[in-house]
């Protein structure tokens, strides 16, 4: 009961003090990628210690069913409250009630979370299939042609994944500046960053109300075009990556659901990374800071857990 607690602190203190040091630390875009791993360990530790917290009264309610006085009198006993043994059938009643709680709302919770990430999915993949109807392919062009007005450049995960390019963009985008947008759609698909996406935008649905969630799953984001940014103008540089976002932005209409657009997301605070780079100093700053919050965050748990069993010894 006491590690439960412990734990349900923890990720409470996670939840409330990581979204505003992280969203300080990642707002630049310095290092792109430890900035996802800072929050999604960020998440993961928060929602996992819940889990584990749940879990965890669950299985000690169930386990007093039969001595429903034990489970309460160990409630109690963490809060200094004292408790009288009257009562038998009310107390077995509030221990079948607050596991069963506990229970349904964790199954709840996790039920909600995959029904959209299967949504998400087949949406996707319908819509990959449709493209492969309707698209063409143009010598020379590494994607997917798909006649339209509108100028869009984006990818859409499946089986096989599908990189798509519009006419529009295609007349409007020089052979440089095409060359550099397909390839941040290729890292996106290299990097597996749509089902990381998906899975975010799943919890987020799920808990609106929790703001380490919401905040991370579009800081994330952000930070996973930025990551496909610095791939793309690595090869072919940033002005032509640039110049190309530009000229999708313009005119760009709204992206499939489940896509992930090179202008889709962040697009100023990309053109100042590529425009400004940061020096390396504070790059390598911005690095230590954030090992520092994935250090701080994966010990904390870990300190917790040590605590409650040391103490758990001591007396018992």
């Amino acid at each position: 009961m006491t590690l439960a607690i412990a734990l349900m602190l923890y990720g409470s203190t996670v939840a409330t003090l990581g979204p505003p040091v992280l969203r300080r630390l990642t707002r630049r875009g310095n290092a792109p990628r430890l900035g996802i791993i800072a929050w999604v360990v960020a998440i993961v530790g928060a929602l996992g210690s819940w889990a584990a917290a749940a879990t965890m009264l669950t299985v000690e309610f169930a386990t007093y069913w039969g001595h429903p006085h034990d489970a309460l009198r160990a409630c109690f006993a963490i809060m200094w409250t004292p408790i009288h043994e009257d009562g038998t059938g009310a107390t077995k009643a509030a221990t079948f009630a607050v596991g069963a709680l506990v229970a349904a709302c964790t199954i709840a919770v996790v039920a909600r979370a995959v029904t959209v990430v299967r949504e998400m999915r087949k949406r996707t993949r319908e819509h990959a299939k449709a493209l492969r109807l309707v698209g063409r392919r143009v010598p020379g062009v590494a994607a997917l042609v798909l006649d339209s007005p509108e100028r869009q450049a984006y990818c859409v995960p499946g089986r096989p994944d599908t990189v798509v390019v519009t006419s529009a963009a295609l007349a409007a985008l020089a052979p440089d500046q095409l060359a550099a947008v397909l390839a941040h759609e290729h890292a996106h698909l290299a990097g597996r960053h749509a089902p990381l996406t998906a899975v975010l935008r799943a919890i987020a649905t799920t808990l609106p109300g929790l703001r380490l969630v919401t905040a991370g799953a579009a800081e994330i984001a952000r930070l996973l075009e930025m990551c496909a940014d610095d791939k793309a103008a690595r090869t072919h540089g940033s002005a032509p990556l640039l110049g190309g976002l530009l000229v999708i932005l313009g005119v760009s209409g709204p992206v499939p659901s489940g896509a992930l657009a090179a202008a889709g997301t962040a697009v100023l605070a990309r053109a100042e990374r590529l425009v400004d780079p940061v020096s390396p100093i504070r790059r390598a700053t911005t690095r230590t800071a954030l090992l520092g919050v994935i250090a701080t965050t994966v010990t904390g748990l870990a300190f917790a857990a040590a605590t409650v069993a040391f103490c758990s010894a001591v007396l018992g």
